[in-house]
């Protein structure tokens, strides 16, 4: 279920503030409403110096990257697309928790360039007050080379974000949150094109059978479905066609998890080292 708070508009007026500061900026840009707020932020503010980045690789569905073009065009972004190889990287693959930072790594030494031949000046994403809380080694790599995360810069989490983006008319302030599909597979157990597509095919059907707010886990042979709490007595009534949909995608066993979804549910897989 979709939380959804009132927003502050101090915070709001604060991330705009923050964004006028940048003078130009290369947005990476998912389709997903934090990356799209920080974009009609950046529109409004830096007209001209605000330019959206869509990186495509076999760890994002077809379907996302579809919907993030259009919802581009129907804004009146411009916005220019890259190829990132992230699941050829090896620190990546082997999936250890660490997997996140070697993703943004290979993301922004591919923006970087793109960002000094249009002549911006910085790289923003939109990181969230909420990601602090949570395993996120990918925003070390932000740190580090000094990329901008204006929403989380002003202290705007989540639900607030959505609601600012439900204020400013985006059609997509109620979309259902999104994260790669390497997010699928437990920590230690590798990353392969194979094990992406067999998730992507498998989400996919779901979705088509009308669950918005889906994960499948990947445990080999068995899918691991995650839905929202509310929609588990309707994915168990439809058990026979959503066992099908998932064994045709290569699966199997077919399971359902009774927690629901969450985000970071596979963070479970990895225990810190006791010092």
């Amino acid at each position: 279920m979709i939380q959804l708070d009132s927003f502050n508009a101090t915070r709001l007026d604060g991330a705009r503030r923050i964004v006028g500061e940048l003078g130009s900026a290369l947005i990476a840009y998912s389709g997903g409403v934090d990356s799209t707020l920080l974009l009609k932020l950046a529109m409004e503010e830096l007209g001209d110096g605000a330019v959206a980045v869509l990186a495509s690789s076999p760890a994002y569905p077809e379907s996302e990257q579809t919907a993030a073009r259009a919802l581009a065009g129907s804004i009146g972004a411009r916005l220019v697309e890259v190829t990132t190889s992230e699941v050829e990287l090896e620190a990546y693959a082997r999936n250890n928790p660490d997997r996140c930072f070697h993703c943004k790594e290979e993301l922004f030494d591919t923006l970087e360039p793109v960002r000094r031949d249009l002549g911006l000046s910085f790289l923003a994403y939109g990181a969230t007050a909420d990601d602090a809380g949570d395993h996120r080694p990918g925003h070390a790599s932000a740190v580090k080379r000094g990329v901008r995360f204006p929403l989380l810069e002003a202290g705007m989490a989540k639900s607030e974000i959505r609601a600012a983006a439900r204020a400013l008319g985006l059609p997509n302030w109620n979309k259902p949150s999104f994260a790669c599909l390497s997010s699928r597979i437990p920590h230690g157990t590798p990353v392969t094109v194979a094990a992406l597509r067999q998730i992507e095919v498998a989400e996919d059907a779901l979705k088509a059978l009308g669950f918005a707010q889906v994960r499948v886990r990947h445990h080999g042979d068995v899918a691991r479905i995650e839905v929202d709490g509310a929609d588990i007595a309707q994915l168990v009534a439809q058990r026979g066609e959503v066992a099908a949909a998932v064994r045709a995608a290569g699966y199997k066993f077919v399971s359902v998890d009774l927690e629901g979804y969450s985000t970071g549910h596979l963070n479970r897989t990895w225990q810190p080292r006791s010092s």
